[in-house]
């Protein structure tokens, strides 16, 4: 019988892209999430019955157990960007990483991968990077074999990056940002992707691998250069911390007063902390090359899945052609 992988939060944005690979080996995956209903996606990534979605919730003990019986291998893409309702950054990113760590060693899995986040440090602002770390501590103590991946921020047809703000361009002619000259070392979605199953395969040497793609840019540089690839003319402001924090209070504000009801997903209070930190490899370093992977740049792939932001969606290159015919007459 074929191997089994089971991926925690393998419906989401990293972990469908796993499941695809993993299901290519010839593995059997089993994706745990929460909402397997809602992530039947992911069953044609393989032949009938190889990819199967089941009930999981990271912060339930039993159900992590159940979802990882049998397994020869453990993929943990459970993360959170704001913290909401019962899932806090300690519940999911702390507790959840060391629960399942903790039963992958009592299961006597093979092997296990860990997607933390570049910018994980105990002794960080903000809470979404200390918690980060300290997940990966409690991975370590419990599963010291452990393959950990820090990628920069990830861009891809999903994600929540380059999307949100070309959705926000799209409707205004200014397209305000947070701490404009923070850098980002954006690393494709296929390539952590890639990065997890060299783990899972055996491929990687156990360890702290940070992954950031060949492009150094600031916040401000990639919102100028997405622009450009949806044809908006739009004025990037970078906000200065000092003016941000206002908005930041107002939507954390806006969410609590709602009793979780309403998510903040513009920008929250640690998030802003978070942004006072360059995310880019550190020097010295194990990254891709170490797994022998050269990582995608951002050019072929951007437009790829910005293009609905366009003016005219997908048919924006023939307006344009269009129109400089009827100049030309």
């Amino acid at each position: 019988m074929s191997k089994l992988v089971t991926i925690y939060g393998g419906s989401g944005f990293v972990g469908r892209y796993i499941a695809r690979r993993m299901a290519k080996e010839g593995w059997r995956v089993r994706v745990a999430v929460r909402r397997p209903n809602e992530a039947m996606y992911v069953k044609p990534y393989g032949v009938p019955g190889q990819v199967e979605p089941v009930l999981c919730n990271i912060r339930d003990d039993a159900s992590v157990a159940a979802a990882m019986q049998g397994a020869d291998a453990v993929v943990n893409c459970v993360g959170i960007l704001n913290a909401h309702g019962k899932n806090g950054f300690d519940a999911v990113q702390v507790d959840g990483a060391a629960r399942v760590a903790r039963k992958a060693h009592k299961l006597g899995v093979e092997r296990l991968v860990h997607i933390s986040a570049l910018g994980a440090d105990m002794e960080g602002a903000s809470d979404y990077a200390r918690t980060k770390a300290l997940g990966e501590e409690a991975v370590r103590g419990y599963f010291p074999g452990a393959v950990i991946l820090r990628p920069s921020v990830i861009f891809g047809t999903e994600d929540q990056f380059f999307n949100r703000f070309a959705g926000m361009a799209s409707l205004s002619p200014v397209l305000p940002i947070a701490k404009g000259k923070t850098l980002f070392q954006p690393v494709y979605v296929d390539d952590v992707a890639r990065a997890a199953v060299k783990g899972v395969l055996g491929e990687a040497e156990p360890g702290l691998y940070e992954l950031g793609g060949p492009e150094v840019k600031s916040f401000a540089e990639l919102m100028k250069e997405m622009c450009a690839i949806i044809h908006r003319r739009r004025l990037v402001v970078s906000m200065p911390g000092i003016a941000a924090w206002p908005l930041a209070f107002g939507f954390d504000m806006l969410q609590a007063a709602s009793l979780q009801l309403i998510e903040n997903k513009v920008l929250s209070r640690d998030q802003l902390k978070n942004l006072a930190t360059d995310n880019v490899v550190s020097e010295g370093a194990k990254g891709f090359a170490d797994l022998g992977i050269t990582p995608e740049v951002m050019g072929p792939v951007l437009p790829s899945y910005l293009w609905k932001f366009r003016p005219s969606g997908q048919y924006d290159e023939m307006t344009a052609s269009a129109g400089n015919l009827k100049g030309d007459a």
